[in-house]
């Protein structure tokens, strides 16, 4: 079972003045099919967090593992690969591309590394039939409901079978019925698939569903996933 271990993770910015320390000391540990909603006042380095946990910045200070492996330790194109593998990621936008259907969108982290397998493309069918899309597949996002947008954006998260689910904001711009809808959808995907997934909110309902709940606040993690 896949394991997350953070220890002591620190990032500031430089400004004119004093550096700006956004993280301080942060430390978690999740496992396999585990949640965690992180929360926090806007500004507080959720989305900072999230980046590093994702390998899309690096940390002043700390590590973090991925079963024992440190992928800050890889060369940037092995560290790529890696991170193309292993992390699935939702935004609040969905960032879908509007000129590729939407299972070519589905497809796009196969994509980054040459043609989709027909494994792969089968995988991606499957997962579009799993978030009830099956008769979606060659709409252009933008005859898509920002529901169903955001139900293609989870359907290509999970397609390279990743270690970790990272959403920011997952709900974000979504009315409440079509909120609850999506957060039902993620997290059975998530129990089925027994990834890891931590979302980082403002949203009560979405935090509440969560197996674990953490708070960002002056830079440290707070609660019960600490460690």
């Amino acid at each position: 079972m896949t394991t997350l271990t953070v220890e002591h993770l620190s990032k500031s910015f430089p400004t004119a003045g004093e550096p700006l320390v956004v993280l301080r000391d942060v430390s978690l540990q999740l496992s396999g099919g585990e949640s965690l909603a992180i929360v926090g006042p806007s500004g507080s380095g959720k989305s900072t967090l999230l980046q590093i946990l994702g390998t899309l910045d690096r940390p002043d200070d700390g590590t973090v593992r991925v079963d024992g492996e440190d992928p800050f330790e890889l060369s940037e194109q092995e560290l790529a690969h890696w991170r193309n593998r292993q992390v699935g990621f939702i935004f609040q936008d969905h960032h879908l591309l509007p000129q590729l259907s939407v299972i070519e969108n589905v497809l796009v982290p196969a994509l980054a590394t040459g043609n989709a397998t027909d494994a792969q493309i089968d995988r991606a069918t499957e997962l579009l039939s799993d978030v009830g899309l099956s008769d979606r597949t060659s709409h252009l996002p933008s005859e898509l409901s920002g529901g169903e947008r955001e139900r293609v954006a989870i359907a290509r998260a999970l397609l390279m079978r990743p270690a970790m689910i990272l959403a920011d904001e997952p709900t974000g711009n979504l009315d409440r019925r079509t909120a609850e809808s999506v957060t039902e959808l993620l997290l059975r995907l998530q129990r089925e698939t027994e990834v890891i997934l931590i979302c980082v909110t403002h949203s009560d309902a979405l935090a509440d569903a969560m197996q674990k709940r953490a708070e960002l606040m002056d830079g440290k993690l707070v609660d019960g996933a600490t460690v």
